[in-house]
């Protein structure tokens, strides 16, 4: 009897770390421009099969468009702030939607932070087990002194 717990309780073990873990998004309103509205994904680096959506810009060369492009920035240097900003990509790489999840304290900022990720331009669509998908992509920031930097 011992034996046979054992062998099950090892086939257990293997089938439940061989298993995917997937996030998938809660659509609660329409959003055009998805291919699938209910299968929206968080995809995470780290798990076997999944590829998040990248944009053709580096995380430095964002950076570095936010604190050129936004004038609120320019205008208020000792500024310091922090936020997140979301983003859904669909299965072609096309940003369909693109808000302030965590706003800051000043809505023109807001509005500055998603004019500049609204404008980065091409995507590469987040793949689930090689296979191109809608997904969600969540940039956290923080401002010091009127410098953003993205974490």
């Amino acid at each position: 009897m011992k034996h046979y717990l054992l062998t099950f309780f090892c086939a257990a073990i293997c089938i439940t770390t061989s298993a995917q873990f997937v996030a998938r998004m809660e659509v609660k309103e329409p959003i055009p421009g998805l291919c699938k509205s209910n299968e929206v994904y968080a995809l995470l680096p780290g798990f076997k099969g999944q590829v998040p959506a990248s944009c053709a810009l580096s995380k430095d060369q964002i950076t570095e468009r936010l604190n050129t492009e936004i004038q609120f920035l320019k205008d208020n240097s000792t500024y310091t702030d922090e936020g997140m900003i979301g983003l859904i990509i669909n299965c072609k790489g096309v940003v369909v939607k693109c808000e302030m999840d965590n706003k800051t304290k000043t809505p023109a900022l807001d509005n500055q932070i998603e004019d500049v990720f609204n404008g980065l331009g091409s995507w590469k669509a987040g793949t689930l087990n090689k296979k191109e998908v809608d997904t969600s992509r969540l940039f956290s920031f923080v401002i010091k002194n009127g410098v953003i930097s993205i974490n």
